[in-house]
């Protein structure tokens, strides 16, 4: 077993992407896992406006996980509202990837606590998805 060291730890590219096919823009586009700081962000937004109607959560989410081939966000927040008036099936189809992507929603819940009743041994042969797996 090779150790790893701090130069290769942040050197890794450990943010899972997916693309997704959506007609009705008339293309594909990548979403990704959020970093953890990016995370924080979108929580600590969350939690300032409480609840938020469908279109304008999924909207956040997209905003916060779509990115470029250069894996930098595409939207920023101030395209919150312009994202809410897109087709709902196209916003469901890519918050879907999204939400699985970044273990978000009743699904991911129900699976972290699933996972976190059975500590992990410090010899653990679980191994994860390389990024380009997930594409």
């Amino acid at each position: 077993m090779t150790l790893l060291t701090k130069a290769s730890i942040l050197a890794a590219l450990d943010l899972t992407t997916a693309d997704v096919e959506v007609p009705e823009w008339g293309g594909t586009v990548r979403v990704a896992m959020m970093s953890g700081k990016a995370r924080d962000e979108f929580f600590a937004r969350q939690e300032k406006v409480g609840g938020l109607p469908p279109s304008q959560f999924s909207a956040t989410v997209l905003v916060a996980t779509i990115v470029g081939e250069d894996g930098k966000q595409v939207f920023d927040q101030s395209d919150i509202e312009a994202m809410r008036e897109k087709s709902p099936e196209a916003l469901e189809r890519v918050l879907a990837v999204a939400l699985k992507l970044n273990g978000l929603g009743p699904k991911a819940a129900e699976e972290a606590e699933k996972n976190s009743s059975a500590a992990p041994s410090g010899d653990s042969g679980s191994v994860s998805p390389s990024p380009s797996e997930s594409q």
